[in-house]
């Protein structure tokens, strides 16, 4: 079981101070934030794609490698990356190279989003955005799994003889969770792929979730993956902590009252008994997250969003410190005891070579060896030195 924390990298005014951070200390802030979660114990970060103020990260790639080379053992994700409107060979290639700056320890979540104007603002028609959604995938899958990829949609140019560089890893691609609040076609989609499925369970009750994940179960097993039990799912939740459930109460409420997405509407302790939202002690955040269990089965990967609505860089800190001394260690073993074997742990890069290849060497991809040349469908290094130069000059 992986337990993480994810970010939207808002950029919001603290309602305490009065005072909203620059995004430049924002995305130092979020760095440290990051590296923070490694050393208190938790396995994965991940940070969502926005291009539109309050928030900073438009290039999660570029953040995601920073922190990669600050850390060492810390799987770094998406949340999402946007796959409507990214050109399918643009994340194909920057998110191979991070796999491979990163030495493997990545996936990616992938998404359609929640803001409405960024379709136009990269040529999309917000009116295509699931069939786009359904296209731009079907490409990325084959551009990460044929060397040479030859395809016509109904969205983009076409492709002949073209070959994404990088080539993944090891020639295994990143593993692949597909986000979604509310679309059942996109747990199909997960489900056909034999990917993983994250429901965001933010904001809304884990009844509304606990549909989709149904439903993503049971079309897993359809198409023969493996039995529902051994889908592979991850979950949101959102969480304050501290170490009197008063003082939490205390703490939060300002940031809640003012919050971007739910502020000036419910009051605080309706809407933690109404969503995943927890504010309070260690034993109670230990005890909510306890209870996703039972509605949604055993599953993959816990995700918390810990740093939103305004809160300063140093009090996520001190929420990361109570959560990786006094949380953690419990879920773990909570969540081990009585965990059906048939579930699989959350797949790795490791345990994705290890699936390909077995005991034999992972295929390392080289342009002379094995890669078709994207001008002519060819293999440049197999010609004549006077050929492959014309090859790459152009």
């Amino acid at each position: 079981m992986e337990f993480g924390i994810f970010s939207v990298s808002d950029v919001t005014r603290d309602p305490v101070s009065g005072v909203t951070p620059s995004e430049a200390e924002r995305i130092t802030g979020l760095t440290e934030i990051a590296v923070h979660a490694e050393e208190v114990g938790f396995d994965v970060f991940a940070i969502g794609e926005h291009h539109n103020p309050p928030f900073f990260s438009s290039s999660p790639t570029t953040f995601l490698s920073y922190v990669a080379a600050k850390t060492k053992t810390l799987r770094l994700s998406t949340s999402t990356t946007l796959i409507t409107t990214n050109d399918p060979v643009r994340i194909a290639e920057e998110y191979a190279m991070l796999q491979h700056l990163a030495g493997g320890r990545m996936d990616l979540m992938l998404g359609r989003g929640n803001t409405a104007p960024v379709y136009p603002w990269f040529g999309k028609d917000i009116r295509t955005a699931l069939p786009l959604a359904l296209e731009n995938y079907n490409l990325l899958h084959r551009l990460w799994t044929e060397d040479v990829v030859d395809f016509e949609g109904k969205f983009r140019t076409p492709l002949q003889g073209f070959t994404s560089t990088p080539r993944p890893l090891d020639d295994v691609a990143p593993f692949v969770w597909h986000g979604s609040i509310r679309t059942p076609e996109i747990a199909e989609q997960a489900a056909y792929y034999g990917d993983g499925f994250f429901a965001n369970h933010l904001f809304a009750p884990s009844e509304h979730f606990m549909r989709l994940v149904k439903f993503y179960r049971e079309r897993y097993e359809h198409y023969g993956h493996g039995t529902q039990a051994q889908a592979i799912v991850g979950l949101g939740g959102q969480t304050f902590i501290a170490k009197k459930s008063q003082d939490a109460i205390d703490g939060f409420r300002p940031y809640f009252n003012e919050a971007p997405v739910y502020g000036h509407g419910p009051r605080m302790e309706d809407f933690t008994s109404q969503t995943p939202l927890t504010v309070g002690s260690p034993q109670e955040v230990i005890d909510k997250t306890l209870t996703f269990r039972e509605k949604f089965g055993d599953y993959q990967r816990q995700m918390f969003l810990i740093d939103h609505a305004g809160l300063p860089t140093k009090t996520v800190m001190e929420q990361l410190d109570l959560l990786g001394s006094e949380v953690l260690p419990t879920l773990r073993a909570e969540m081990a005891k009585g965990r059906d074997p048939e579930v699989p742990e959350a797949p790795t890069h490791e345990s994705l070579v290890k699936a390909k290849y077995g005991d034999a060497e992972p295929r390392q991809p080289r342009p002379n060896a094995n890669r078709g040349d994207n001008v002519t469908g060819g293999s440049p290094y197999q010609d004549s030195p006077a050929k492959r130069g014309s090859s790459f000059g152009l």
